[in-house]
């Protein structure tokens, strides 16, 4: 059954059907498109997951979101949201992500990327993307590990890390990818979340949506294929997590509280604080480390609903135009420039 079916289309005009269907609240269910082919126990499925809970809980419409990827095994993820997705290149997701902001500033952005795609080979659009601080949120899916190639070092696998890229041993410390972010010019939103946490996963998410900017969100992700021991410190010992609680964010539930012990009221105007909290390994930060609405957006900056309008594209169009003339020369007319 279609959403048409629900409507008595005999005495409404075309405009408040739409109305009507603009309105209806769409279940997750809604969301949903095909079987994700994720491994079990894979935290893409966690993010997913909490995505189609957002999407339902804020009202989206599909035809009002995107979701754009780069490669990677969580960069299938606009595959399974029935939304527009646009699965980029490796490493592209984000310059991607910016042209469709720019051009069509009304739809919702969302970014999902990997350690791999975003801190390697798109290491320099992640930079920019930051500065450029165009509303989106951006996921990446960090299980410090190049999963869908099997099993290479990224730029954050632990070091010493045996892969087949480094069969002895990784021989440098990952890199930290909050305190980078946070180090860049424009920076305004900076959370960490867990894939095992759910709660907190989509109260960060709920909170980055929301954000007037890019929303930058690192998911500690766990990958049982090739880094099935990884997390599993943090994740059999609640208290090495440390959950950040500020205000505006939901209170932890009792049930959640009883089982995380180390928890922290923070600041997230304090980007000093904030970058302390990003250098911690254990315990490890949980929350939104970093928010400041007040930073100035490039697609904001540029106008672009004013460049692309009807009527500016009409003047551009009339002004190549007036490049040409049609003459006669005497047989049969012709073109010059």
């Amino acid at each position: 059954m279609t959403d048409l079916d629900h409507l008595d289309l005999t005495h409404a005009s075309a405009a408040e059907c739409l109305l009507r269907l603009y309105d209806e609240r769409v279940e997750i269910e809604g969301f949903q498109k095909g079987v994700p082919r994720w491994c079990s126990g894979c935290g893409d499925n966690a993010v997913l997951a909490a995505l189609q809970r957002l999407l339902r809980d804020e009202g989206l419409r599909p035809e009002k979101t995107v979701f754009v990827s780069g490669i990677g095994c969580s960069s299938r993820l606009p595959h399974y949201m029935n939304t527009y997705g646009f699965h980029g290149i490796h490493g592209r997701a984000l310059p991607v992500a910016e042209g469709v902001r720019i051009a069509r500033p009304d739809l919702n952005v969302f970014v999902n990327s990997g350690d791999g795609d975003c801190f390697s080979i798109g290491a320099a659009h992640w930079i920019h993307a930051i500065r450029y601080n165009m509303k989106m949120v951006v996921m990446v899916h960090d299980n410090q590990i190049y999963g869908l190639t099997k099993k290479q070092a990224s730029p954050t696998s632990p070091r010493g890390t045996r892969s087949n890229t480094t069969p002895q041993g990784s021989f440098l410390e990952g890199l930290n990818p909050l305190t980078v972010t946070l180090g860049v010019q424009n920076v305004s939103f900076v959370a960490q979340a867990a894939d095992w946490i759910p709660e907190v996963l989509y109260a960060i998410l709920q909170a980055a949506f929301n954000h007037d900017g890019l929303s930058f969100i690192r998911i500690v992700q766990r990958c049982p294929e090739w880094m099935p021991d990884n997390f599993e410190p943090w994740l059999h010992d609640p208290s090495r997590v440390q959950l950040l609680h500020h205000e505006g964010m939901p209170a932890f539930s009792s049930g959640l509280a009883s089982l995380y012990p180390t928890r922290l009221d923070h600041d997230p105007s304090d980007i000093h604080r904030a970058r302390e909290l990003a250098s911690q390994h254990d315990p490890i930060p949980i929350g939104v480390l970093f928010h400041d609405p007040t930073v100035p957006r490039y697609d904001e900056l540029v106008r672009a609903e004013t460049t692309h309008s009807p009527a500016a594209v009409r003047q551009l169009l009339d002004e190549e135009f007036d490049r040409f003339a049609v003459v006669s020369d005497g047989e049969g007319g012709g073109v010059d420039d």
